[in-house]
């Protein structure tokens, strides 16, 4: 299967990993041509970020690993696109 694109909601301590940190792990993973954190909301102790990783047969399962190998817990699977191209989303208005 082709995974080209996969945003997570994910919490990190607040000092450790460093954005940067968590950036540089993701962007190791086999696949991932682009890596975006957007911080969502900061508490005392943790971060919350939306990830979203871009690429051409990005490697699934060593994604989750290299983001939980840095301590950072996953909380969902927001998006995920696989195939030969991404479909981007419409909103539909109600």
């Amino acid at each position: 299967m082709n995974v080209r694109r996969v945003i997570l909601d994910v919490d990190k301590a607040l000092n450790r990993p460093t954005l940067l940190e968590l950036a540089t792990a993701i962007e190791k993973v086999p696949g991932v041509e682009a890596v975006n954190v957007s911080v969502t909301e900061m508490d005392m102790e943790t971060m919350g970020t939306i990830i979203t990783v871009e690429g051409n047969g990005i490697d699934y399962s060593e994604l989750i690993n290299a983001i939980e190998e840095t301590g950072s817990v996953i909380h969902s699977v927001d998006e995920i696109a696989v195939g030969k191209r991404i479909i981007e989303s419409i909103r539909r208005d109600e």
